[in-house]
Formats: structure tokens, sequence, C-alpha cells
């Protein structure tokens, strides 16, 4: 199949309703192998954006208790940083295909390694809550740029090799957090889990400086970016993720909530709407046409939503039924980690075996199960028993859905639309992450309360059930709408006209 590995001369070319794609050949075999430091360098930062989704949860409690936050505004520390995050997405993808890949990413990643330094040093609620806040609109330089940078660099095996690791970052890296997190906590203090992210991201720096190649790209104008656009998506998005946070503290059914979530689908329309007239869209309509693109979003953010909402779960019930502290809870999720792991491995391999489709579905469907296993647990329930058996096969599950989702998502994607491309993606992420957390939290709180031992039992069985159901939705659409080819090389060429 035939792919680029540079960036092509058509940075600006706009999408249109002729998308074909170019038929397999023996080039993409003959293509020179390229060092593997660019990638090294895009997953430590994409390591550092993803593992501070979920580094706080274990962490809150300190945090709280330092900076003297009520309940309402410890949800601030996680939903700022994915309201910027998955808000700014767009904007970061298309601002990666204008200008310079390798500025935008290491801007992106001198701001996260600012940010993370300025939230350790942070004396108040608000001073935190507008760190983190700069962390996520960094990170959404970030994670577009890195995963732009990584198709325009690597091609053939080398490209569905990068795919499938920085799938495994997507998911393994949720479940290190809270490992990191509680471990950073207990032995140091809650300042940490931001301050180790400083020298990762300066090391990171100075080994991206020396290993991206400047490319000379045209300087775009201002009508180029959509700012208009832009700014309908980042606020409908963020509305979005602001409302579902809330309906833990207000209820589905509020007067708040349905007035944040109808704000939220007004901006939203109005995204579209103004993309259908843009002359140069931020998300381009024919986007649609892109099967496996689309596809592949819906998946990641179903399954990023169970990921972190078990992570959530989990962490509670550990801490609150099961009496454990946050080293504890942190040393608990190791073999979920692996399992995850393992699950990317198996996942990787099977790819030269099976479709996309099956793999995602079959993996999902072991979510499943597992998630209906982990709502047998009660009170009375023993980590190594009841807890950790079934944690680690809904592991195995996740961590074989987010590699067909990452490689064939990006496939066929040309590089003047790699970084929106991304953006599309990771806004699953994102976005996914906090839906997911909000549902199946609200699911949990209407069986019982997450602060007491029996309350957060019964809570507990029920978000799993929600869980459960969330992974059948998704192993449903997944059957139908992800591609039924097996993946070649990890993406080729497609021409958009």
């Amino acid at each position: 199949m035939t792919v680029h590995s540079h960036p092509t001369p058509a940075r600006e070319a706009s999408m249109s309703h002729t998308v074909y794609a170019q038929p397999a050949s023996h080039d993409a075999v003959a293509v020179p192998r390229k060092s593997w430091a660019l990638l090294a360098v895009a997953l430590a930062a994409q390591i550092l954006v993803v593992l501070d989704i979920s580094v706080v949860n274990t962490a809150l409690p300190s945090i709280g208790s330092a900076l003297h936050l009520e309940g309402g505004q410890l949800q601030w520390l996680v939903t700022a940083y994915l309201m910027m995050s998955g808000g700014g997405l767009l904007l970061g993808g298309r601002i990666a295909d204008l200008l310079s890949r390798r500025s935008v990413f290491l801007t992106g990643l001198a701001l996260f390694t600012v940010a993370s330094l300025v939230s350790g040093f942070a004396e108040t609620g608000s001073q935190l809550i507008a760190a983190r806040a700069v962390q996520g609109l960094s990170a959404a330089l970030l994670t577009p740029s890195a995963l732009s940078l990584i198709m325009t660099t690597y091609a053939g095996t080398q490209r569905k090799t990068a795919l499938a690791m920085w799938g495994a970052v997507g998911s393994l890296g949720v479940a290190a957090g809270v490992l990191l997190g509680g471990a950073l906590t207990t032995w140091a203090s809650w300042q940490a889990i931001f301050w180790v992210n400083v020298p990762i991201g300066v090391v990171a720096l100075l080994v991206g400086r020396r290993v991206i190649a400047k490319v000379a790209v045209p300087r775009p104008g201002l009508p180029d970016f959509d700012f208009p656009g832009a700014i309908a998506v980042i606020g409908g998005l963020a509305t979005l993720v602001y409302g579902v946070s809330g309906t833990e503290a207000h209820g589905w059914w509020s007067v708040q909530t349905v007035a944040t979530l109808a704000l939220a689908a007004v901006l939203l329309a109005a995204f579209l709407t103004i993309e259908r007239r843009a002359a140069k869209p931020l998300f381009p309509p024919h986007v649609w046409k892109l099967q496996s693109l689309v596809s592949g979003s819906v998946v990641m953010f179903g399954v990023t939503g169970i990921l972190v909402g078990t992570v959530f779960l989990t962490s509670i019930f550990l801490q609150t039924v099961l009496g454990f502290s946050a080293l504890e809870t942190g040393l608990a999720f190791l073999p979920f980690a692996f399992a995850i792991s393992a699950g990317t491995v198996v996942a990787k391999h099977l790819l030269a075996h099976l479709s996309p489709r099956v793999i995602a579905t079959v993996g999902l469907l072991v979510t499943v199960a597992a998630s209906v296993w982990l709502s047998t647990a009660d009170a009375g329930a023993q980590l190594g028993t009841d807890i950790l058996p079934a944690l680690s096969v809904l592991g195995l599950g996740v961590g074989m859905v987010f590699v067909p989702v990452s490689v064939t998502s990006m496939a066929g994607i040309p590089a003047s639309h790699s970084g929106v491309a991304a953006a599309i993606l990771m806004t699953g992420h994102e976005v996914g992450a906090a839906v997911g957390v909000a549902i199946l939290s609200a699911v949990a709180s209407s069986a019982g309360t997450l602060t007491t031992a029996a309350g957060a039992a019964d809570a507990f069985s029920a978000g799993f059930i929600g869980a459960a159901v969330m992974a059948s939705v998704a192993a449903v659409f997944a059957l139908a709408r992800m591609p039924a080819t097996r993946a070649a090389g990890g993406g080729g060429h497609m021409h958009m006209h």
C-alpha cells in the first residue's frame, strides 16, 4: 500500500465528495525504516497527557484537605482538565495541520510542563483549577500534533506498530495513573503528582528538539483556522462535559443539568452549521465519509468511558468498602494494568489474522462479561477472589479494543488532514472519559451513596451493570460499523479531491 512518510505539499487541500483509496502495492515494503526516537518522544508526551486524566483521583482527599476544598470543588480538578483538553482538540488538530507540527508539539509540551510545575505550587483551589485548565489546553495542542508526527513519519509495518503502541498508552496510562497517584501521594505529597511531569517533560523537550525534523510550511491566513467554528465546538464540548459532570450533584433532570445540556446541544448544532458554510471548515463535512475514523472515534468514546469509569468505581470500592489506603489502592490496580498490556499485545498479533471489527467486538464482549462478574461483588467481597480476577479480565478486553481502534481510525488519512483526524479520534477519548465517569457515577449513585461502605458496595454493583450495558452497545456498534477487512501496514494512502 502506498504511503507518505513526510508532510505533503497539499497542506491546505480541502476535502470533497470523492473519497477513494489507492490499491495495495509492494512499495510499502521498500519504505526505509525510520528511527524510533521520534515515537519515543511522542509516546512520552502522550503518557503525561493520559496519566493526568486519572493520577489526580487517588490524591483528591489529600488535595481537598490541604487546600480546604469542598466536594463540589474537587470534581473541578478533574473536570477542568477534561473540559479544556476535550473541547480544544479539534482546534489543536487544525493548528497542527497548518503550522509546523514540530513547533506545535514542542510548544504544547513546554506549556504542559510549566502548567504541571505551577499546579504543584498552587496555594488555593482556584489556582490549582486554573493550572489544570492550562494543562488541558496544552494537551489539546500536544496530542494531535504527536499523533500527526507519527502518521507523517512512519509507514507500513512501522506505522502499524507505532499506532498499536499509541493505543496501548491510551488504555494503560489511565490505569497506571491510579498507581502513580497513590504511590506519590503516600510517599511524598500531593504536589509530587504534578511535579513528576516536569523532568519527563524537560527531557522530552530536549530530545524532541534534536530528533523531530524541521519542515517548512506555507504561512496560513487567519480564516484558515476557522476560529468561529473553534469557539462553538470548544464551548459546546466544554459545556457538555460540565453538564454531565454535574449530574452526580444535581441529578439528570434538574433545571441546571437540563439547561446546561440544552446549551451544549445549541452550541454543537451551531458548530455543525458553521462548518457547512465555512470555506475551510475545522471539521470538514466529508469526514463523515471516512467510516473507519468515525466508527473508531465512537468506539474510542465508549471504551474510554468504561475504562475511566472502572477506575473511578473500583478506587472508591477499595478505599470505602475494603478500607484500602491510597497506596494500597494503586498497587491493587497493577494486575489490571498488566492485563491491559496483555490485551494490547494479543490484539496487535491478531491484526495480522482477523479484521479490526472482530477484534474490537470480541474485546468488548469480554468487557461485558467482566463487568457482569464485577457487579456480583458485595460488602463482604475479597480483593483476591472477587475483584482482581474480574478486573483483570476487563483489562484484557479493554486492551484488545484500543489497538484496532487506533490503527484503523488513522488508516488512509492524508498528511494534510492527519492533525484534524487525530484530534477527532482523541476527542472521543477525552470526552468519553468525562461522560463515561459521569454516567456510571450517576447509575452507581442511584443504588447507594458512595461515602459509606454499605452504600458504596450497592453503588459498585449497579455501576458495573451500567458498564456492561455500555460495553454491549459499543460491541453492537463495532460489529456493525468498524472495518471488516484486515489492517494492512497500518494505514495507507487516500486522496480527497
